[in-house]
């Protein structure tokens, strides 16, 4: 998971510190995704190149239009999925939808399977009660063995920490310390984007908590559909 910070982002004069803090454009997303769909669109580009030259035949138009079918698949899955935070909340965009999150309905971020988004808000200015919804994100995975190694860990350390007790102080060094948290941990996504939604609750004036907002991301629906079609068409021509 990468983490871009976007310096050109100006925080408002009545955020305080903390929403100077917050206000850090910062976008987090899997290079492992991002490194199959250029690798995948080189592939594809190299056969096109190919089909242009070489390919007079109907076979050729319909190879071409499963390459882009596939190409936009592929785009949909692995190189739109990303989470942004910015001085003013969250934007999940996932393969189809868009979910946009202030700071102030975040009730809590944690990692499942998927990073998962819990919301809050009040309904109807707060006299009648208060609304949830659960959000995922496709740009952060927490496989459930790492989920258990990372405890297991945490134990061990604990275990040897109490295990010291006042002679802490003369023990060795581990040989091999663990090394620090990076952007790719889900683990770590969790604790960032947690303190940016403390720091972005904690400006001033504060922000009204309101139901996120979700839209259909409709050029990556393009994506799939038009060469879909295309397709469809080429094969019946």
């Amino acid at each position: 998971m990468t983490a871009g910070h976007d310096r050109g982002t100006a925080a408002s004069p009545v955020a305080g510190a903390a929403g100077v803090a917050a206000a850090r454009r910062q976008t987090f997303r899997s290079p492992f995704s991002v490194a199959i769909w250029w690798l995948w669109a080189l592939f594809t580009v190299g056969n096109l190149i190919d089909l242009a030259v070489q390919g007079r035949d109907h076979r050729s138009v319909v190879a071409a239009f499963i390459l882009l079918l596939i190409t936009g698949a592929v785009y949909t899955v692995a190189q739109r999925p990303r989470i942004v935070a910015d001085g003013a909340g969250l934007t999940i965009m996932n393969p189809l939808r868009d979910h946009r999150i202030g700071w102030a309905a975040v009730a809590g971020i944690d990692a499942t399977e998927m990073l998962r988004v819990r919301c809050e808000w009040p309904l109807d200015g707060g006299a009648g009660g208060t609304g949830h919804r659960v959000l995922y994100s496709w740009a952060v995975h927490s496989s459930h063995r790492k989920r258990v190694a990372a405890e297991l860990r945490a134990q061990r350390r604990a275990r040897r920490g109490s295990a010291a007790g006042p002679f802490a102080v003369f023990s060795p060094p581990e040989s091999q310390a663990p090394p620090p948290p990076t952007a790719a941990d889900a683990g770590h996504v969790v604790s960032l984007l947690t303190g940016l939604a403390e720091q972005g609750r904690a400006v001033t004036p504060p922000q009204r908590a309101v139901p996120p907002l979700s839209s259909w991301a409709w050029p990556a629906i393009a994506a799939i559909v038009v060469p879909a079609l295309a397709l469809l068409v080429a094969i019946f021509a």
